[in-house]
């Protein structure tokens, strides 16, 4: 098997005349946390909406797995294992953390749709659901409703959802936006200990996470690949400094 798990050739998007990602060559590796940084209005999310199919590239190819996905709709790619978190919490708040949970794996079971099912059909799923809450660390909290969670334990939540879809690929977009010290470490650790058996691609601004856990960056400016690398390569690299900085002699770290 191809140790390369996600790749794009020459990935563009227009809009109107406004190319919003430009001739874009990704290659993410198997088993890597494999970042997409760049400053605001670099392409990153937008790169995003191509590879799950939210936008239809203009030009180029996607590939997963070895398979073309570029014409895919979101559901087919999703039944492949390309799962994503979106940037704003997907939780339903007055679902407890069980339930919600719950409804990710309902997925694999095909009765989603299922609304005339009896509740006890859904039981068979409580034992999963729990070993993904233990998972992120909420495994107490099964029964409280999700509307009473600080925003960290939300986002937690919404990674043991994604979870229970059964990703092959973890699409993570701006996982620690919003967050304090306390919760961005927290999510940090969180990301770093479910990646163990999977891949995840991640959006994501805080240069401290991008140092602690990233494999490779890719870094976009206005659309195009800038620089790709580790965090060591990619945080002196002049043309990164500049494009965060607005200098050559500034420090990325300080980047958020």
């Amino acid at each position: 098997m191809s140790d390369v798990i996600l790749k794009t050739s020459h990935l563009t998007k227009e809009f109107k005349g406004f190319t919003a990602v430009s001739d874009v060559n990704l290659s993410v590796k198997r088993g890597d946390i494999h970042a997409l940084i760049g400053p605001n209005g670099a392409g990153k999310t937008t790169c995003f909406n191509l590879l799950t199919k939210f936008l239809v590239p203009t030009s180029g190819t996607i590939h997963f797995n070895g398979n073309d996905i570029t014409n895919e709709q979101p559901a087919q790619i999703a039944r492949r294992g390309v799962i994503r978190s979106f940037q704003i919490s997907a939780v339903f708040p007055h679902l407890t953390l069980l339930e919600n949970v719950r409804l990710g794996l309902q997925r694999k079971l095909g009765t989603s749709f299922h609304f005339w099912r009896s509740q006890k059909s859904l039981n068979q799923l409580n034992d999963r659901a729990r070993a993904l809450l233990a998972e992120v660390g909420l495994e107490e909290m099964s029964d409280e409703v999700t509307v009473n969670l600080p925003y960290g334990q939300k986002r937690a939540l919404e990674i043991a959802t994604t979870l229970g879809m059964e990703p092959e690929l973890m699409l993570l977009d701006e996982p620690t936006q919003g967050m304090g010290h306390e919760d961005v470490d927290r999510v940090t650790q969180l990301i770093k200990k479910v990646s163990a058996g999977r891949t995840i691609l991640m959006v994501e601004h805080n240069m401290k996470v991008i140092s602690t856990i990233a494999d490779r960056i890719t870094v976009l400016q206005r659309g195009a690949v800038l620089a790709e690398g580790n965090y060591e390569e990619v945080s002196s690299n002049p043309q990164v400094m500049e494009a965060y900085m607005g200098t050559t002699d500034g420090q990325l770290q300080g980047a958020h």
